[in-house]
Protein backbone atom coordinates (compact mmCIF):
# COMPACT_ATOMS: atom_id res chain seq x y z
CA UNK A 1 0.00 0.00 0.00
CA UNK A 2 1.63 3.52 -0.65
CA UNK A 3 1.98 6.56 1.56
CA UNK A 4 -0.79 8.79 1.35
CA UNK A 5 1.45 12.34 0.93
CA UNK A 6 0.15 15.64 1.18
CA UNK A 7 1.75 19.36 0.47
CA UNK A 8 0.70 22.24 2.24
CA UNK A 9 2.02 24.97 0.40
CA UNK A 10 2.28 28.70 1.76
CA UNK A 11 4.83 31.50 2.57
CA UNK A 12 4.38 31.02 5.72
CA UNK A 13 5.79 34.47 6.67
CA UNK A 14 6.09 33.32 9.52
CA UNK A 15 4.46 29.99 10.40
CA UNK A 16 1.56 30.48 13.06
CA UNK A 17 -0.23 28.51 15.31
CA UNK A 18 -2.69 28.10 12.98
CA UNK A 19 -0.75 26.59 10.58
CA UNK A 20 0.78 24.27 13.26
CA UNK A 21 -2.96 23.23 14.01
CA UNK A 22 -3.69 22.50 10.45
CA UNK A 23 -0.27 19.83 10.25
CA UNK A 24 -0.79 18.33 13.35
CA UNK A 25 -4.28 17.94 11.93
CA UNK A 26 -3.48 16.90 8.98
CA UNK A 27 -0.89 13.87 10.34
CA UNK A 28 -4.12 12.16 11.59
CA UNK A 29 -5.18 12.11 7.77
CA UNK A 30 -1.67 11.51 5.64
CA UNK A 31 0.40 9.34 5.96
CA UNK A 32 3.17 12.37 5.08
CA UNK A 33 3.11 16.01 5.01
CA UNK A 34 5.54 18.10 3.12
CA UNK A 35 5.25 21.80 3.99
CA UNK A 36 6.15 23.56 0.55
CA UNK A 37 7.36 27.28 0.93
CA UNK A 38 6.27 28.76 -2.35
CA UNK A 39 8.99 31.06 -3.47
CA UNK A 40 7.27 34.13 -5.13
CA UNK A 41 9.72 36.42 -6.60
CA UNK A 42 6.35 39.18 -6.64
CA UNK A 43 6.20 39.15 -2.99
CA UNK A 44 8.42 40.64 -0.16
CA UNK A 45 9.08 38.17 2.41
CA UNK A 46 10.25 39.28 6.40
CA UNK A 47 12.15 36.19 6.60
CA UNK A 48 14.42 34.61 3.77
CA UNK A 49 13.82 30.91 2.81
CA UNK A 50 16.09 29.89 4.75
CA UNK A 51 14.80 31.25 7.95
CA UNK A 52 11.57 30.14 7.39
CA UNK A 53 12.48 26.55 6.70
CA UNK A 54 14.80 26.70 9.89
CA UNK A 55 11.71 27.89 12.28
CA UNK A 56 9.02 25.43 10.32
CA UNK A 57 11.62 22.62 11.10
CA UNK A 58 12.57 23.99 15.01
CA UNK A 59 8.60 24.54 15.45
CA UNK A 60 7.94 20.78 14.16
CA UNK A 61 10.58 18.96 16.11
CA UNK A 62 9.90 15.38 16.86
CA UNK A 63 7.39 15.15 13.96
CA UNK A 64 9.31 12.17 11.27
CA UNK A 65 6.16 12.60 9.32
CA UNK A 66 6.74 16.01 8.17
CA UNK A 67 9.34 17.15 5.19
CA UNK A 68 9.88 20.98 4.44
CA UNK A 69 11.59 22.45 1.73
CA UNK A 70 10.57 25.48 -0.79
CA UNK A 71 9.78 25.09 -4.35
CA UNK A 72 9.23 27.57 -7.00
CA UNK A 73 6.92 27.13 -10.46
CA UNK A 74 3.42 25.46 -11.26
CA UNK A 75 1.80 23.45 -7.59
CA UNK A 76 0.59 20.57 -8.99
CA UNK A 77 4.15 19.71 -11.03
CA UNK A 78 5.75 20.28 -7.60
CA UNK A 79 2.67 17.48 -6.34
CA UNK A 80 3.47 14.84 -8.81
CA UNK A 81 7.82 14.98 -8.67
CA UNK A 82 7.15 14.45 -4.72
CA UNK A 83 4.40 11.63 -5.69
CA UNK A 84 1.55 13.64 -3.62
CA UNK A 85 -1.42 13.08 -4.79
CA UNK A 86 -3.37 15.91 -2.41
CA UNK A 87 -2.63 19.44 -2.01
CA UNK A 88 -3.59 20.42 1.58
CA UNK A 89 -5.33 24.21 2.03
CA UNK A 90 -6.34 25.80 5.72
CA UNK A 91 -9.64 27.77 5.58
CA UNK A 92 -10.20 30.73 8.20
CA UNK A 93 -12.60 32.84 6.60
CA UNK A 94 -15.50 32.48 3.40
CA UNK A 95 -12.30 35.57 1.74
CA UNK A 96 -10.28 32.60 1.96
CA UNK A 97 -12.59 29.79 0.32
CA UNK A 98 -13.19 32.36 -2.39
CA UNK A 99 -9.53 32.32 -3.40
CA UNK A 100 -8.88 28.73 -2.59
CA UNK A 101 -11.66 27.82 -4.68
CA UNK A 102 -10.78 29.33 -7.70
CA UNK A 103 -6.75 27.80 -7.24
CA UNK A 104 -8.53 24.46 -6.73
CA UNK A 105 -10.13 24.76 -9.94
CA UNK A 106 -6.82 25.60 -11.92
CA UNK A 107 -5.28 23.22 -10.57
CA UNK A 108 -7.50 20.54 -11.37
CA UNK A 109 -7.46 21.69 -14.60
CA UNK A 110 -3.69 21.72 -15.18
CA UNK A 111 -3.90 18.05 -13.27
CA UNK A 112 -6.78 16.17 -12.86
CA UNK A 113 -5.05 13.46 -10.72
CA UNK A 114 -4.11 16.25 -8.27
CA UNK A 115 -6.67 16.86 -5.35
CA UNK A 116 -7.32 19.49 -3.22
CA UNK A 117 -8.78 19.01 0.58
CA UNK A 118 -9.61 21.66 2.41
CA UNK A 119 -8.94 21.66 6.26
CA UNK A 120 -11.26 24.59 8.84
CA UNK A 121 -8.71 26.18 11.68
CA UNK A 122 -9.80 25.64 14.87
CA UNK A 123 -11.74 28.65 15.98
CA UNK A 124 -9.34 30.01 18.28
CA UNK A 125 -7.14 30.62 15.40
CA UNK A 126 -9.87 31.78 13.09
CA UNK A 127 -8.71 35.58 13.36
CA UNK A 128 -5.01 35.06 13.23
CA UNK A 129 -2.34 35.56 9.88
CA UNK A 130 0.74 35.56 9.36
CA UNK A 131 0.40 39.08 8.20
CA UNK A 132 -1.49 40.58 11.39
CA UNK A 133 1.07 38.70 13.48
CA UNK A 134 3.58 40.32 11.48
CA UNK A 135 2.10 43.82 12.07
CA UNK A 136 1.37 43.18 15.78
CA UNK A 137 4.91 42.64 16.55
CA UNK A 138 6.31 45.17 14.19
CA UNK A 139 4.53 47.83 16.62
CA UNK A 140 5.78 45.70 19.52
CA UNK A 141 2.14 43.98 20.48
CA UNK A 142 2.58 40.82 22.30
CA UNK A 143 2.06 37.47 20.17
CA UNK A 144 3.13 34.91 22.65
CA UNK A 145 0.38 32.04 22.12
CA UNK A 146 -0.19 33.12 18.42
CA UNK A 147 3.24 32.09 16.97
CA UNK A 148 5.61 28.91 18.24
CA UNK A 149 7.84 30.56 20.66
CA UNK A 150 11.27 30.35 18.21
CA UNK A 151 9.12 32.41 15.84
CA UNK A 152 8.23 34.83 18.56
CA UNK A 153 11.93 35.06 19.60
CA UNK A 154 12.93 36.05 15.81
CA UNK A 155 10.18 38.17 14.92
CA UNK A 156 11.25 40.32 18.12
CA UNK A 157 15.22 40.17 16.94
CA UNK A 158 13.85 41.12 13.11
CA UNK A 159 12.34 44.34 14.80
CA UNK A 160 15.01 45.57 17.20
CA UNK A 161 12.89 44.11 20.52
CA UNK A 162 15.30 43.09 23.42
CA UNK A 163 15.38 39.46 23.78
CA UNK A 164 13.36 39.21 26.79
CA UNK A 165 10.75 41.42 25.96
Amino acid sequence: MSKQIAIYPGTFDPITNGHLSIVKRALKVFDKLIIAILINPNKVSLFSREERIAMIREALEGQPNVEVESFDGMLVDYAVKKKARVILRGLRALSDFEYEFQMALMNRKLNRDVQSIFLMTDYKWFYISSTIIKEAASLGGDISGLVPHNVSRKLKEKYGYPKNA
